[in-house]
């Protein structure tokens, strides 16, 4: 049997990069996606890809800062598919750099809106169809959360995604009693568009080959090559599906052995 055959995931955050690898992951492994982002072009583009006959995908375009445009997203899985049994949150703000001593805290305010707030927002309006029958609420957290990188400075996200995985450990065992699980995947340096861009930039600022940006990367894992999205998005719907029905409240790091813990 596909490991999500039958079930509906609602996943936040489909744009070109993990979202995509998720959505594209959930269909394969026969369930229902039903996809959010902010771009309903990119949402429409996706779906296409994913799903030509429209059978198992749906998609509106949300903001997760907004409690009724998540009522919205949720209300469509349930009008067409009739239910949700797991919800997987991409959605992130993650363009913010820097540390404290030169802090925007209006920008911090907003990538903790988005961050934290926003995926308990969208997990909330979720939990009417998950308690239902139980099901699978997963986070996408950051390697950046449990240690600090060397390249670069993302303060504020750090400090969401780790308010994100606290927030976990609470609503595991205020959600068990309905057999809600609630996870976090922790990816490091995943090679998808953010990291190939990332390299790409690197290299032509540095006057540098793009291999010698991508080994400074791997030379720090214990894999000889990074994780991929769709690494990262395979152990997502494991998370997701009823193969890990005894987990929950657990961090699972997806980073090619990078931070070991």
């Amino acid at each position: 049997m596909s490991l999500l055959a039958g079930k509906t995931v609602v996943v936040s955050g489909v744009g070109a990069g993990l979202g995509r690898q998720v959505a594209a992951a959930v269909v394969r492994d026969g369930g229902r996606a039903v996809l959010g982002a902010r771009t309903e072009a990119n949402l429409a583009k996706t779906a296409a890809e994913l799903d030509p006959d429209g059978s198992r995908t749906a998609y509106r375009a949300t903001d997760i800062t907004d409690e009724g445009q998540c009522e919205a997203l949720a209300g469509l899985a349930r009008e067409r598919f009739g239910r949700i049994d797991a919800v997987v949150h991409v959605a992130a703000l993650d363009g913010h750099f820097g540390g404290l001593e030169d802090a925007d805290f209006e920008a911090w305010h907003s990538v903790l809106d988005v961050n934290l707030l926003g995926t308990l927002r969208m997990t909330r309006v979720c939990l009417p169809s998950l308690k239902q029958g139980g099901g699978s609420v997963v986070f996408i957290g950051t390697q950046s959360a449990a240690a600090a990188p060397s390249q670069v400075r993302q303060a504020a996200y750090a400090a969401s995604k780790g308010a994100l995985t606290s927030a976990m450990y609470s609503l595991a065992r205020e959600l068990g009693p309905y057999r809600i699980r609630v996870n976090t995947v922790l990816p490091g340096w995943m090679w998808g568009p953010p990291v190939q861009a990332y390299v790409r930039f690197t290299a032509g600022r540095e006057g540098v080959s793009e291999a010698e940006v991508l080994g400074r990367l791997t030379g720090r894992t214990a894999l000889p090559e990074l994780a991929t999205d769709a690494d990262v998005a395979d152990a997502t719907v494991f998370l997701a599906s009823d193969r890990a029905r005894a987990i929950t409240g657990q961090s699972l790091l997806v980073n090619a052995g990078e931070l070991m813990r």
